[in-house]
């Protein structure tokens, strides 16, 4: 059985009271903020039976409203980048604020990880919604979203609905940041990890995909099989691993898929995720630099966690190849990811 409970954690000027809600099922532990539907915390059992929190944030509400790394955050209403912030639909191009280099990332300045969503508790979980207005951070049409947390044993599924009255593009996914050794771990070069992708998409200088679609296969891409982090982050050209791994070809249909593994040996905890998002944003925190300070006082440093972010693929708005991104007026954007965590021998 999963129990539900809620309570008060702050208040945002001008916006209303944030509340954490509070998952609690025998194998794991889940805190859910209702500020940018922010995964706080997941609190999940190693091989000695202690639970740790293998989550990167804040102790304080104050953390979480400054914040612009986007720590266990939800991403909208398109996550990643947008090439020069700008998109045409339906004759008509559109402009968003340029928050990343010469690139819009993440929904905008003020995307959906700073709006305070509504919530109302579900069988086994939370159901998070907000009203995006025609025009919000530039994008066009009113979009009604939903996010429905639910955990169940040891997984937590995160089910994404959203409808618009306009065409829009639209791409939301959760930038939780993980470390399986739990809070305090420097680094993640002890995690082993395997991504089930054949190939993956090559960035440009300011990390937009260049329209090719590359076989991992020979490459420090390929990650089908466990490849421990350090090692390969030493070879890897760069700061570290930013990069979207197809899951599926781009005109595939709608499945729910396995897309990664990762397994912290000296604790036994293992993350597994799958989806139905045609790919996976692999980010090793490389812009991380000691600067952010989160829990218990601990600065979160370059490769101090990895992201797992399930999304369309990057830039998909402005490229034809790319699995299509736009959700037209009264369609039904729908997707799930699972996050499941369980301990190995």
């Amino acid at each position: 059985m999963t129990q539900v409970s809620q309570a008060p954690w702050g208040e945002v000027p001008g916006q209303g009271v944030v509340h954490l809600w509070l998952l609690q099922s025998p194998q794991l532990q889940v805190e859910i903020l209702t500020l940018g539907a922010t995964i706080k915390s997941v609190f999940s059992r190693g091989r000695d039976g202690r639970s740790a929190d293998v989550v990167l944030g804040y102790d304080h509400l104050q953390g979480y409203l400054s914040d612009r790394r986007y720590l266990g955050a939800t991403v909208g209403r398109v996550a990643n980048r947008i090439a020069k912030g700008l998109f045409v639909v339906d004759g008509v191009q559109y402009k968003l604020d340029t928050n990343n280099g010469p690139n819009a990332i993440h929904g905008g300045l003020q995307g959906f990880s700073k709006a305070l969503w509504r919530a109302e508790a579900v069988d086994a979980g939370v159901q998070l919604s907000l009203t995006s207005p025609d025009g919000d951070q530039g994008y066009p049409g009113e979009l009604h979203v939903s996010l429905t947390y639910t955990l169940k044993e040891g997984t937590l599924t995160a089910e994404y609905r959203a409808q618009a009255d306009k065409t829009t593009p639209i791409n939301l996914t959760n930038h939780a940041y993980f470390n399986l050794a739990g809070q305090g771990a420097p680094d993640i070069y002890d995690h082993q990890v395997s991504i089930s992708a054949q190939w993956y998409l090559p960035v440009d200088d300011t990390s937009i995909p260049t329209g090719d679609i590359r076989p991992v296969e020979g490459t420090l891409f390929d990650l089908r099989k466990p490849v421990l982090l350090g090692p390969r982050l030493k070879e890897l050209p760069g700061p570290g691993f930013d990069h979207n791994f197809c899951l599926c070809a781009s005109k595939d249909v709608w499945k729910e898929r396995r897309a990664a593994r990762v397994v912290h040996p000296a604790s036994g905890r293992v993350l597994e995720v799958w989806t139905s998002q045609p790919g996976l944003q692999f980010y090793t925190a490389n812009y991380l630099d000691g600067s952010v300070v989160g829990k218990g006082g601990v600065p979160y440093g370059k490769h101090s966690s990895f992201c797992l972010e399930t999304q369309n693929w990057p830039d998909a708005v402005n490229q034809v190849c790319f699995p299509n991104c736009l959700l037209q007026a009264g369609e039904q954007y729908h997707h799930v990811t699972r996050l499941s965590f369980t301990t190995a021998p």
